[in-house]
Formats: structure tokens, C-alpha cells, sequence
């Protein structure tokens, strides 16, 4: 049996701890994992318990992977005043120079006052007793100094700067030579294990030797602005970029998002396979489908939907790490909503609209709304990538449920033999007020999309939570941009043939459309 890293521990552990005293073990327990260094540092520094929470757990993960050499492209994105500077800052600078004091940081932000508070709550970290008894080689060159650089007294650095400000001149991580031995599988573990275990004893090879920390390159204010974003993007590529000593030094960026083409969108765009991508929004799906709260204590699910809807834009964005572009959005005017008690009685134009799914990544998209010569209220939505065996009987019970009078199926991608499935499955539950029909969509998809989105967003009402009912497609429709390109267009593909429906003679008249 292949032996595991634990296995390597449980073997190593006795012979490297054997006889030391409780001090030592609580140094080897603190360097050997960056969450039990978190905690008793915090508890040091601010004199309360650091509360563990799942997105602390998996930023502890992400960091002790940076620490062990397994990543050396970071980006951790989440919400405003969730921990990301405490632990991905202040906690793992730390945690570096405890590890080995020879390290050397370089950390930006957008705000030379934000990097100069770090700083010091770094010094100040390394100052407390408990730091300096359990890591005394790790001390500070001078208790004072500049407040943006500064130095260990084994010739480690530190410089904090904002993102604009001046970089040349200082480099990041320390030069490593390549190891060109050819070790196996557990004598590499082995030796990782050891290096940590012994780094309380000044063991400084093959130890962590420093990172770049970015921590909000650009202001929310500023994100808005193409010229401001562009400016740090090029700033990035051309100088901060190359502040590394090592190809082996880690770069970590931590940030909320605050726009599609910010420092990250830019980076997942031009080197998605380079950048391990922790993305923590505010509200997660559990495994049984269930929305929470990602940090009760600081949020519940109920503030949390309270933040968006005062301002969708941003929640979606800094909250739920997805943003979207103001400029360039087919439907950034949004859409009319009603009220329950607004909706019309359920009369014989209680109409649908589908598009079945092609192979791929296609989604299945059907409307159900009620249609009036003034508007089309939308009651009903089915947007899925499931498989039609799943999708064709929840067709049926949605029909079923909203008392569809006359169904429009897309045929170009198997939609006749949907239709005739889903037919089948009304006539065995004895429902036979639906027509279906199928036929041939010709027109070109994007430019039907283009022509009518005007129409659609003047006549088509959704009711007042069809962003927190029907999510997925709430997304896929308010995210969809005007320049064609590979994007998906299932959902304002579908809305668009709710609109021609709508607004089409044939239908007025009581008559159906031509059909295969």
C-alpha cells in the first residue's frame, strides 16, 4: 500500500520529539500548521478566541498549501470584513518569519495607509512575548524603524507599499537553487516533514522564503473606471510581476471582486491555468441544495439578501464574488416587476416558451407567463442542465402547475421528441388543455436577441424576488453582453421567444404558428 504523508508523521514524530519539552512541542505544533498559529497568536495579540468558521478553514488550507510548495499563484476572493487581511496578511507574515527570519515580503495595497497599518500589526505580532520566547531568531533588527520597511536580525525584509508606489530597487522571496536529485514520492514528503518540524531549531533550506502579498489593488471607488483598472493591470504585468527572487516565490492576491476585467478577472483571463482561484461568496449552496450564510456571526441568509436587494450590483460583486459589467449589457436597464396581487387571472393565454438543450454546455430554458395585450408576467421558470430524462417529467409538472394552455418548443436540437415525451406524460396524468408545438427556429439567435431586447425589457414583467427565485437564470440574463462572442444565450434566447410570442398577430387571433 502506497505509504501517505500521515503515515510518513506518525512515523517521523517519536524520533524528532522524544524528550522535548512543552514549549518545544507547542513551537513545533505552531509552525507545523498555520491555523494553530492563527489561533494562539490571536489570542495573544487581541486577548479573545480567533472563531474558526468554514471560510477561515479553507483560507488556512489555501496559505499552508503556499507555505508547503504546492502553490505559488494565489487568488483568494471574498466578501468586505470577513478576515482576509487578519489571517492572509498580518497572521501569515507572521507565521513566515517564524518559520524562517530570513524571509522577505513585499506587500501592496491600494492604500498606503491600509499597508502601513498592516505593517505595524506585523511588528507588533512579532513583538509579544509569546512570539519572541517561542521564536527568538526571528527577532526584529530594531523595535523601531520605518513603518513601511524594516528588517529581522537574521537579514529578513519587509516592505509595504501601495500599488502605485515606488517598487524597483527590492525583490521579494530569496534565491533557491533548482534541487535537480530525483527523490521519490516519500522522500520528498519526508524531507518537507522534517523541515518544518526542525524550523524551530534555525533550520532555513528548503523552508519558506517569503511571498508577494497584494491585498486589494484597486478601491471600489475606482473599479468603475476603465482607465484606473487598465493602469493597475499594466502595473502588475510590468513591474510588480517581476519583484520576485525566486520563479519559486508566491504571489497571493486577496480581493473582493469589483469588476469582470479587475487584477484577478485579468489574470484568470490571460493565464487560467497558473492561478489556484479560492472564491468565497457570501451565500453558498450546501450539498442538499440549501442556501447559507458563508459567516453566520457576521451575516445571517436574511441580512444577507436584505444587502442585495438595496443594491444588487455590488452584493453580486463584492459579495458573491460575480461581477458583472455596468457598460456593454444587453439588459443593463433591468426589468419591470409585479407584485403577487398584480398578476392576472389565469385565463387561456397562459402560454409557454422553450429551448431544449443542445449537447454541451447548453442549459434547457422554458418560460410559463400569462400574456395580456399589455405585458407578459412571468410565473414560471425552468433552467437546467440536467439530462431531458430529469427535465421532461419537472416540464410536465410545471405545465401541470401553471395551467399552460399552449406550449412553444424549439426543434432544432431534439425538441420534437421532447415535446412528444413531455405530450405523453400530460396525457397519462389525464391533462389535455396544453397544445404543444414545435418548430424550426431560423433566424439568426443573436441578432433576434439584439433587435427585440428593447421590447423585452418594456414588455416582460418578472415577480419582485425572480433574482433569489430563479438565480441561475436571474445571472445568465442580467450578465449577458451586447458584443457577441462565446457567451451563453439560453436564457435571453428563450426570453426573446417569450416576446415574439407576445407580440405575435398569429397568437392574437387565437391561431398557432406553422408548425413541423
Amino acid at each position: 500500500m502506497r505509504e501517505t504523508l500521515q503515515d510518513i508523521q506518525d512515523r517521523a514524530r517519536p524520533a524528532l520529539t522524544d524528550g522535548l519539552s512543552a514549549k518545544e512541542m507547542m513551537k513545533i505544533e505552531m509552525l507545523s500548521s498555520f491555523e494553530s498559529f492563527t489561533r494562539v497568536m490571536f489570542k495573544a495579540q487581541y486577548g479573545r478566541r480567533f472563531i474558526v468558521n468554514r471560510h477561515h478553514r479553507a483560507m488556512f488550507k489555501a496559505l499552508q498549501d503556499v507555505v508547503d510548495g504546492k502553490c505559488t499563484r494565489l487568488i483568494i476572493n471574498m466578501p468586505p470584513r470577513y478576515s482576509k487581511t487578519e489571517v492572509a496578511i498580518k497572521n501569515f507574515t507572521d507565521y513566515g518569519y517564524a518559520l524562517n527570519p530570513k524571509c522577505k515580503f513585499l506587500h501592496l495595497s491600494y492604500s498606503d495607509l491600509l499597508v502601513t497599518d498592516n505593517s505595524n500589526t506585523i511588528r507588533e505580532g512579532m513583538k509579544l512575548p509569546i512570539y519572541r520566547e517561542l521564536f527568538p531568531d526571528s527577532a526584529l533588527e530594531h523595535d523601531k524603524g520605518s513603518a513601511t520597511r524594516w528588517k529581522t536580525a537574521k537579514g529578513g525584509e519587509f516592505y509595504a507599499v501601495s500599488t502605485q508606489g515606488q517598487v524597483t530597487g527590492f525583490g521579494a522571496g530569496n534565491l533557491e537553487e533548482d534541487d535537480t536529485k530525483t527523490l521519490s514520492e516519500a522522500e520528498l514528503s519526508y524531507d518537507k516533514y522534517v523541515n518544518e518540524l526542525l524550523g524551530f531549531a534555525g533550520a532555513t533550506q528548503g523552508v519558506f522564503q517569503g511571498a508577494i502579498l497584494i491585498d486589494d489593488p484597486i478601491k471600489p471607488e475606482d473599479a468603475a473606471s476603465d482607465l484606473v483598472r487598465e493602469r493597475i493591470n499594466l502595473r502588475f504585468e510590468t513591474t510588480i510581476r517581476n519583484r520576485v527572487n525566486s520563479r519559486k516565490t508566491p504571489i497571493i492576491i486577496i480581493m473582493q471582486r469589483l469588476d469582470d476585467h479587475d487584477l484577478c478577472g485579468y489574470l484568470k483571463e490571460i493565464e487560467p491555468d497558473k492561478w489556484t482561484v479560492l472564491s468565497l461568496p457570501a451565500i453558498y449552496t450546501d450539498e442538499n441544495g440549501e442556501e447559507k450564510a458563508l459567516w453566520e456571526m457576521k451575516h445571517t441568509l436574511s441580512e444577507l439578501k436584505d444587502l442585495r436587494r438595496i443594491d444588487e450590483y455590488n452584493f453580486d460583486t463584492q459579495y458573491m464574488q460575480d461581477p458583472t459589467p455596468k457598460k456593454g449589457l444587453m439588459y443593463q436597464e433591468g426589468f419591470g416587476t409585479y407584485k403577487p396581487e398584480q398578476l392576472p387571472r389565469l385565463s387561456t393565454r397562459s402560454w409557454n416558451y422553450t429551448d431544449t438543450a443542445d449537447t454541451g454546455k447548453d442549459n434547457l430554458c422554458s418560460i410559463c407567463f400569462i400574456d395580456t395585450p399589455e405585458y407578459a408576467y412571468v410565473t414560471d421558470i425552468l433552467f437546467t442542465d440536467a439530462s431531458m430524462e430529469v427535465t421532461e417529467p419537472q416540464q410536465a409538472q410545471m405545465f401541470s402547475k401553471n395551467k399552460t394552455t399552449l406550449s412553444e418548443i424549439e426543434s432544432n436540437n431534439g425538441g420534437r421528441g421532447y415535446a412528444r415525451a413531455v405530450k405523453k406524460l400530460l396525457r397519462v396524468a389525464h391533462i389535455f388543455r396544453c397544445i404543444i408545438r414545435t418548430f424550426t427556429q431560423t433566424q439568426n439567435k443573436q441578432s433576434r436577441i439584439f433587435s427585440n431586447s428593447a421590447g423585452v425589457m418594456n414588455d416582460i414583467l418578472f415577480p419582485e424576488d425572480w433574482a433569489t427565485r430563479w438565480p441561475e437564470f436571474y445571472r445568465a440574463i442580467m450578465k449577458y453582453k451586447k458584443k457577441q462572442g462565446n457567451q451563453p444565450d439560453d436564457a435571453p434566447d428563450a426570453l426573446t421567444g417569450v416576446y415574439e410570442m407576445h407580440i405575435s398577430k398569429v397568437f392574437r387571433r387565437g391561431g398557432v404558428r406553422r408548425t413541423n
